[in-house]
């Protein structure tokens, strides 16, 4: 089994960080590669990449930027397409992902490589023989029926990578409510750590 962890925090103190160190620590009989989203080099998904799918066809020469992010996007989806089972740690940020996860899903994002439309204009996807686990932390409490509304973090993940990308979610392990609840905050994220190591340990019976 091939898993893909999509490391998407680079706080040393992070929760979702320790998550992601959590995971690692405890992962075995699988091979592992990490994918740092803010050690790579990503440009941002733009007119860039655009101008360098048309030079690519008219043959022309790429500028140093064009290049780069072709380069990315080519490393991104090579990465996600030798995974079985994808693993995203990330925290939730003014309530959204970190913009360099949301370059990630920019790159992978793509017609024809994690979906298609068939015959009748219908999303198809394109990789249900992939399964994903998130890891995520966020300081406020936001599973209330009040708050879950503001939630663009962990919602959109799913949304994407279970909903349009086709994948199976396997686990999903969410520390919240340790920034607003400090008196109670080791408590709870090492209640939730306990979380991670479970599923890291219980992945190596799962057969992708």
């Amino acid at each position: 089994m091939n898993v893909l962890v999509v490391k998407a925090n680079n706080r040393p103190d992070g929760v979702s960080t320790k998550m992601y160190e959590t995971f690692m620590e405890n992962l075995q009989g699988v091979d592992v590669t990490t994918f740092d989203v803010f050690a790579e080099d990503m440009p941002y998904f733009g007119q860039d990449l655009f101008n360098a799918f048309g030079k690519l066809q008219n043959g022309e020469e790429l500028s140093e930027i064009e290049s780069r992010i072709l380069a990315a996007k080519q490393k991104a989806t090579d990465a996600l397409s030798a995974a079985d089972v994808v693993v995203f740690a990330f925290p939730l940020w003014n309530l959204t992902i970190p913009a360099t996860l949301q370059t990630f899903i920019d790159y992978t994002y793509a017609a024809g490589y994690s979906f298609k439309y068939d015959e009748n204009g219908n999303l198809v996807s394109l990789m249900t023989d992939k399964k994903y686990i998130v890891l995520s932390a966020r300081g406020g409490i936001y599973s209330t029926p009040e708050a879950a509304p503001m939630e663009m973090c962990v919602n959109y993940i799913n949304t994407v990578i279970g909903g349009v990308y086709g994948m199976q979610k396997l686990d999903e392990v969410i520390i919240e409510g340790h920034n607003a609840a400090p008196d109670k905050a080791q408590e709870i994220i090492a209640a939730g750590l306990e979380n991670v190591k479970k599923v890291a340990q219980s992945l190596q019976t799962v057969t992708a």
